[in-house]
């Protein structure tokens, strides 16, 4: 069975899909926030500077930045945590087939991830650091930093796996076994996963032409997903893209203001970069991946039917 099709393993109707979107936004959106919401409310003098600032950041309230850090992830762990018991006791089926079509997780392929994507990242990171030192101020400040980078390693990977199960495996599974195609739960999961992000303040600093990279990164992780019949891969590459962004350069208007390595301190701007990621980087570790894991039947594996094993 492909990957799509291990939904078939359980409880597949629709109402168990809304049943269990349902239970997973109470975990993540009323469970996840009441850590952060208890820290604002302690931090603000009065009911309207907390809405304020629940309306615009929490951070703007003055609390700690890698604890702000950590309690934002929790979200996305209670998210992931009532992501998992809704495949467990709502569809009645294993956690793995959320994960992968494989027999056992491979851990490989997550690292191989991980580690490719780590390494072009930051060099290109490094390199606009090079090549623009003006715009960059160096802001190594040992505790906050390494306490980044310990929170970062070990907590941030839980808030992109929720994102990547959600979309690349919960909902394509779903809508891939609704519709009984691949080419629909591509569109949709991707889009969708770039709307997601659509309230990020970088898309207001910059403009609606920042969704191209959201969407495209969305379309890259839809289509390795696909094509390698799992998530371990898109897991990988979602983990360490995260991971950077937090502890090597910040902005004082990206989603992640934290104690990193460098402050990048120019005026927000579509800069090439975001367009090379999307149509020269990606499709060249799609070849990386096609050569490596013999993919193969790509027509087949990204527009093909889906049908309902006997």
């Amino acid at each position: 069975m492909n990957f799509i099709q291990q939904a078939y393993k359980g409880r597949n109707d629709w109402i168990y899909y809304l049943a269990g979107i349902l239970f997973v936004i109470f975990g993540w959106q009323f469970i996840g926030i009441i850590p952060l919401s208890v820290l604002a409310a302690l931090h603000s003098d009065d009911f309207a500077e907390f809405s304020r600032a629940a309306n615009d950041s929490f951070m703007s309230l003055g609390i700690n930045k890698n604890l702000f850090l950590f309690l934002m992830i929790f979200m996305f762990a209670i998210g992931l945590l009532f992501l998992f018991l809704t495949i467990k006791y709502i569809h009645k089926r294993a956690v793995k087939t959320l994960i992968t079509s494989r027999e056992t997780i491979d851990w490989n392929r997550f690292w191989f991830g991980f580690i490719t994507w780590g390494i072009v990242a930051i060099s290109i990171t490094l390199l606009g650091v090079f090549l623009e030192p003006e715009l960059y101020t160096w802001n190594f400040k040992p505790l906050p930093f390494f306490t980044l980078v310990a929170i970062s390693f070990l907590f941030l990977p839980l808030q992109t796996s929720f994102e990547e199960l959600l979309f690349r495996g919960y909902f394509m599974q779903g809508i891939g076994t609704w519709f009984k195609n691949r080419w629909m739960p591509l569109i949709i999961t991707s889009v969708a996963f770039g709307l997601l992000h659509g309230a990020n303040p970088e898309v207001e600093k910059l403009g609606y032409i920042s969704m191209v990279f959201y969407i495209g990164t969305g379309f890259f992780f839809g289509i390795t997903t696909l094509m390698d019949e799992g998530t371990e891969l898109a897991l990988g590459l979602h983990a360490v893209n995260n991971i950077i962004a937090a502890f090597l350069v910040t902005t004082d208007w990206m989603v992640f203001q934290t104690d990193a390595l460098f402050i990048d301190t120019s005026e927000p701007s579509v800069g090439s970069e975001m367009f090379l990621s999307v149509f020269v980087l990606y499709p060249l570790l799609l070849f990386l991946f096609s050569k490596k894991y013999g993919w193969t039947n790509w027509k087949d594996k990204l527009v093909g039917k889906i049908e309902k094993p006997i």
